[in-house]
This record gives structure tokens, sequence and C-alpha cells, in this order.
């Protein structure tokens, strides 16, 4: 499993590389600092990520933007997002959905973000 994981925040990359590593999935996480940089990375490799977790509040384009035009880009539409966000703004979490996102998820993690990818993913 590729995970591309968009972070600007070095401490919330580790505590997300820690959680997703309790799952045991064979997988890869490729970081992006921005929705810049996972743009370029998503547009450079030909084997795109089998899902993103995608921060709100970044640099550059953040992740609304970056969510708009991941699902408007025919190519890469189909990869499942989760945002990950310290956002409970109801105004956000509906945005989100309404472009397509597969989940938002609150920060801290704690253990919810390992509970629930352990329901919804089936290797």
């Amino acid at each position: 499993m590729h995970i591309l994981l968009i972070e600007e925040n070095s401490i919330e990359i580790m505590k997300m590389k820690r959680a997703i590593s309790f799952l045991k999935l064979n997988h890869t996480i490729i970081e992006a600092v921005n929705g810049e940089e996972a743009l370029l990375y998503l547009k450079k490799h030909p084997r795109l990520p089998d899902i993103i977790l995608l921060d709100l509040n970044m640099p550059k384009i953040n992740g609304i933007e970056f969510l708009s035009i991941l699902k408007n880009d025919k190519k890469l539409h189909h990869i499942p997002t989760i945002i990950l966000t310290t956002s409970d703004n109801n105004k956000d979490v509906i945005a989100c959905y309404e472009i397509g996102v597969s989940g938002y998820i609150l920060k801290p993690l704690h253990n919810k973000f390992v509970l629930v990818c352990s329901i919804h993913y089936t290797p």
C-alpha cells in the first residue's frame, strides 16, 4: 500500500507514521509538506498512491484547494482521500464532503485513527 501523507508538521508526521505502523500493513509512506509538493509528486510518478492523508491547514495550497484540484483531475479523482485536521468547523467538513473526501478525522489522533483504519481496511 502506498500512502501519500500531506502534512507540514514534523511532529504530526511522526505520530501518523507510528499510528500507521500499528496496522502492520506492507506500506510505503510518501511525504509532502504541502499541496503544491503533493501535486508535483502525483504528476511525476506513474504509480499513484492507494490513499491520501491530507491536512487542511497548509501553506501554498491548503487542503480544501488541494482536494478540489485532485477531484477535478480525471487521472487522480479516484484516489481515496482522508482529511486529518484540528478543524472541527462545520463549514470545512461540509466543503470537504461536497468535494468528495472519503473521510474526515480530527487531530489529535490518539488511537481512533488506527481503529477507523482497522475497521475499513481489508487487505
